[in-house]
């Protein structure tokens, strides 16, 4: 083969790294990044304790999950499913990532309490999850991730009931 084709399969191959099945998952097309702004406008809206949250600590928390997973809509399954959108969502629905048996048989809708005794400790919360993350020990951390994460993966408050 010719250098230009080598290096044209070799940038192919690492764009597929980790992603299940080479492909991303479809949805629509992609939103604006929110602004500060927007960020902290957002950040207020969430009920307690997460208006509450430091959103910096938050994305330095999520740091370990990015090896396992992506937050961007449309964004591609790797070891673990990608979670854009993921407040609202059936535990285990999340289309084309392969879950252990223990999660697609989960009968529930992933929120912020929910998500904070999973992170808390995958594998006491959930029997059987092949998710290998030790957990998050710290309270305020989970806060944050978990404020963090709704402000990044498209969460929209309920309306407010008059």
């Amino acid at each position: 083969m010719t250098r230009p084709v080598l290096i044209a399969l070799a940038t192919l191959g690492l764009a597929a790294c980790g992603q299940d099945g080479g492909e991303a998952t479809p949805s629509a097309p992609a939103r604006p990044a929110p602004t500060p702004e927007q960020k902290a406008a957002l950040l207020a809206t969430l009920p307690a304790p997460y208006n509450a949250a430091d959103l910096d600590n938050g994305r330095r928390v999520f740091a370990r999950c990015r090896s396992c997973h992506t937050i961007t809509e449309g964004g591609p399954n790797m070891t673990g499913p990608n979670l854009y959108g993921v407040f609202g969502r059936r535990a285990g629905a999340y289309p084309k990532y392969s879950y252990s048996t223990a999660v697609k048989q989960a009968d529930f809708v992933w929120d912020g309490e929910r998500l904070d005794h999973w992170l808390e400790n995958p594998r006491t919360f959930l029997k059987g999850t092949k998710m290998s993350f030790p957990g998050i020990p710290d309270a305020e951390d989970r806060r944050d991730v978990i404020a963090f994460l709704k402000v990044e993966t498209g969460y929209s408050p309920p309306a407010a009931r008059p």
